[in-house]
Order: structure tokens, then C-alpha cells, then sequence
């Protein structure tokens, strides 16, 4: 096999291959995430039970997102590495190793809905609005192979440096569920199912997308053919050890939120966990430039690490930390100055005067909250580059559950700070994890450092 142009671009300069796979990411990333925003708006036209429907259901979309997004960080891991290595046809194997994985985990969650989603939806408390829950739940579980697998096929993409791929049908999906989501839930009476169809219709038009450039025009530099398939429990193995942690990572994420809600709730009432719902809004998206440039990390890291290139492998460390560091920087700041425009703007609470500078306050505390956490996010992700899934997994833990909870606890409740303890907690033991996670990565740059010398001698 002859590398190409895209894996030229990711071979070479770290800097450079970041920067092409990070920002196209980055946009399409938050075109979805404004996407979602605006599902919710058109399902909250129906009432507060469908959309309290969609709200019971969300938790477990995202879980099967998060399968998917966890075997496409395995994927990309890997076949970075490989690519690396120069092992280029294994990498084709690798490739298929995970779309077999995929196919396997969506048959699973096919069956949990069957048999299990009306009591999953009534253990999450969905009772009353239950047949508006199973109305859209089984449509997604039916369908969980269109929603799981495009972000297992896009990570192939990115894996070999051709992130236009990996982006353009993420917007196209967002793109067509906005237009479709009016028509589908009023113009043909579908309701909540509306929603449901229109959100695997548009899913299933970015996934046709992908396997059009794989099975049917095939100028790839990955080859999804069958003559590459060997099967190798190792490669399961491999793949595995990445993507369920990273699996689990997205859990965690919601768990976290779950915990400072509570928290929020005993200290300070139901009002402020409104406020907070929607600061958290903006936490996210202060976020996704990590996001978007941890999976450049995790591309660039594992091709550097599977060449055994010291330089660039402390470049790549270098740079996306600094680079994460500087746009969160950026966004912290738009949104410390502009806090009260961007909360009246967010018109949940109808104009109360008191509530949007609430609001306003809250984020301008929150920003805090997201400043450290790329010297954190960059640790992880590096680790999900060289094959360490559960290193990555535990900093997170470390970071986001342990410690910051651990800390909004202490400081709410034994320290009797109430609600400004919760926040102050949070934001404390943000920054500690954060810091302890780039600590551990730097000290593994320099064992790596260690082993690259020995090769060279």
C-alpha cells in the first residue's frame, strides 16, 4: 500500500496534522450540538410530557452514541499506531476488526430494547409519560446499528488523516434533521416519533455517505475488504482496551452532572438547578474544543508512538495542550464578558430580571470550571493514543468524578459554604485533576524518551 496525501499530513509535522484534524471537528461538533438544542425546541412544541419523554430517553441515546464513539477511539488508537509502525495492510485489518465489534455491540443493544427498554425507562423514573418514552425509544433501539456506527466508520477516517470525510457528513446529518424534525413531527402529525424518524433518517444519510467512499468509490487509504480480514483476538483485544473506557467516559460525564445536581438541589433548590441546567449548556461547549482536539491527539499521538518518534510525540503533548489551552482560554473569556447578554439571550426564564443575572453570575463562576480542564482532557487522550485506555479512564475519574465532586461536597456541606462551596469545590478539584493527569503524562513522555534511545542504540 502507498500512503497518500492525507497521511502524509499526519506523518509529518504534529502541528500541522492537529491543526487539520482538529478544527473541522470542532465546527462540525458544534453544529450537532446546536442540532440537539434545537430537537428539544421543536419537541417542546407538543408539551411537557414529550419532551419530558425525550429528556427520560436522552441518557440512553447517549449511551449508545458513547459505544460507538468508544470503539471509534479503539479503532483510531490502533490504527494510528499500525499506520505508524508502517504496518499498513494490518491497519486495513484493524479497520474491519472494528466494524465487525460495532456490528456485534449494536445487535446487543437491538435486543436490550426489546426486552428491556420499558423497564430501563420506568427504573429512570418515565412512568407517567411512558408510551410517549417507548414511542421514541424503540425507534432508536431499533435502529441502534444507523445510530452506533457512523462514529465508528468516521473514526477511520480520521485515523487516516482525512478529516473533510469525517466532517462533512456529521454537518449534512445535523443539516437534515433540522429541516426534517418540523416536517416530520407537525406537517405529517408524527409527534414525538416524528422526532425519532427524522433523528435516524439524517443519522442514516451520513452513515450511506461514509460506506459510499469505502465499499463503492473506494479511493481510501483504509480498505474495508473482506481479503484484509484475519481474524485476531488480539486486535479485539487491542481495540478493547480503548473503547471501553472511553465508553465509559461518556457515562461518567453524566454522572457527574447527576452529582452536582443533587448537590445543587439540597443547597440551594429546584430554581438553581434550572440555572444550572443551563450553565452546564455552556460548560459543554466550552468543552468541545478539547473534545475536537483530543481526537486529533489521539490520531497524531498514536502514529508518533507507533513510529517510535520522541520528537513528535512531545510535540504533539506540547501543542495540544497548548492549543486546548488557548481557545478554552478564549471561550471562558467570551463568556466571563458577555455573561449577561448570552443568559438574557437564553430565554428560559422568560425575562425575570433576577434569574438571568443569576444566571449570568453562575457562568461567570463556571468559566473557571473549564479554563485547566485542557492540561487534564490532553493527558487522556494521549493515553487513548498509545493503547492505555484505562490510564485514561482512571485520570478521568480522577479528575471529573472524584475529585471535583469530592471537593463540591466538602466544601458545601462539612464547610457549610452552601451553594458557592458547591461551585468552589468543583472548580478546585477541576484543576487538581487536571494538573495530576499532565503530570502523569509527562512523566510517561519521558519514559518514552527512555525506550526510543534504547532502540536507537
Amino acid at each position: 500500500m502507498e500512503i497518500n496525501k492525507n497521511i502524509e499530513s499526519i506523518i509529518g509535522d504534529p502541528k500541522k496534522a492537529i491543526n487539520r484534524l482538529a478544527y473541522p471537528t470542532i465546527l462540525s461538533m458544534l453544529l450537532m450540538y446546536v442540532n440537539n438544542l434545537i430537537d428539544s425546541m421543536w419537541v417542546s412544541g407538543l408539551g411537557s410530557g414529550p419532551l419530558a419523554a425525550l429528556g427520560f430517553m436522552s441518557p440512553l441515546y447517549l449511551v449508545i452514541i458513547g459505544f460507538g464513539v468508544g470503539i471509534g477511539a479503539g479503532a483510531n488508537s490502533l490504527i494510528s499506531r499500525l499506520i505508524g509502525a508502517k504496518q499498513y495492510e494490518e491497519s486495513n485489518n484493524a479497520a474491519i476488526h472494528s466494524i465487525v465489534l460495532a456490528s456485534i455491540v449494536s445487535i446487543l443493544i437491538l435486543l436490550i430494547g426489546v426486552f428491556f427498554l420499558r423497564d430501563l425507562l420506568i427504573l429512570f423514573g418515565a412512568s407517567e409519560v411512558i408510551d410517549l418514552a417507548m414511542d421514541y425509544g424503540m425507534i432508536i433501539f431499533l435502529t441502534s446499528y444507523i445510530i452506533l456506527f457512523p462514529a465508528v466508520v468516521s473514526s477511520l477516517f480520521r485515523a487516516e488523516g482525512d478529516i473533510s470525510r469525517a466532517a462533512v457528513p456529521l454537518v449534512v446529518n445535523a443539516v437534515l434533521n433540522i429541516v426534517m424534525d418540523p416536517i416530520f413531527i407537525y406537517y405529517f402529525n408524527w409527534g414525538i416519533k416524528g422526532a425519532a424518524i427524522a433523528t435516524v433518517l439524517s443519522t442514516l444519510a451520513n452513515l450511506l455517505m461514509m460506506l459510499y467512499w469505502y465499499l463503492i468509490k473506494r479511493d481510501t487509504f483504509i480498505k474495508l475488504s473482506l481479503r484484509y480480514y484475519h481474524r485476531k483476538m488480539e486486535i479485539y483485544k487491542e481495540i478493547l482496551l480503548v473503547s471501553l473506557p472511553a465508553s465509559c467516559e461518556e457515562v461518567i460525564y453524566s454522572i457527574v452532572a447527576i452529582c452536582f445536581n443533587y448537590l445543587i438541589f439540597i443547597t440551594a433548590g429546584t430554581m438553581e438547578v434550572a440555572i444550572f441546567t443551563v450553565v452546564w449548556r455552556f460548560v459543554s461547549i466550552g468543552f468541545l474544543p478539547c473534545i475536537a482536539i483530543g481526537v486529533a491527539t489521539i490520531t497524531v499521538s498514536g502514529i508518533a508512538y507507533g513510529a517510535r518518534n520522541y520528537e513528535n510525540f512531545k510535540t504533539t503533548i506540547n501543542y495540544s495542550t497548548f492549543i486546548s489551552f488557548l481557545i478554552t482560554l478564549i471561550i471562558c473569556a467570551i463568556f466571563f464578558v458577555f455573561a449577561y447578554p448570552i443568559s438574557e439571550g437564553f430565554n428560559f426564564i422568560n425575562g425575570n430580571p433576577q434569574m438571568i443575572s443569576r444566571t449570568a453570575e453562575v457562568l461567570r463562576i463556571m468559566v473557571f470550571y473549564n479554563l485547566f480542564i485542557p492540561f487534564g482532557a490532553t493527558a487522556a487522550y494521549v493515553y487513548q493514543g498509545v493503547g492505555s485506555g484505562f490510564k485514561s479512564l482512571a485520570l478521568t475519574i480522577l479528575r471529573e468524578l472524584i475529585l471535583s465532586v469530592f471537593f463540591a461536597y466538602i466544601f458545601a456541606i462539612p464547610l457549610k459554604m452552601g451553594i458557592f462551596g458547591v461551585y468552589l469545590g468543583a472548580i478546585i478539584g477541576m484543576i487538581l485533576g487536571s494538573f495530576i493527569g499532565f503530570v502523569c503524562i509527562k512523566l510517561y513522555e519521558r519514559s518514552f524518551k527512555k525506550e526510543c534511545e534504547k532502540i536507537v542504540v
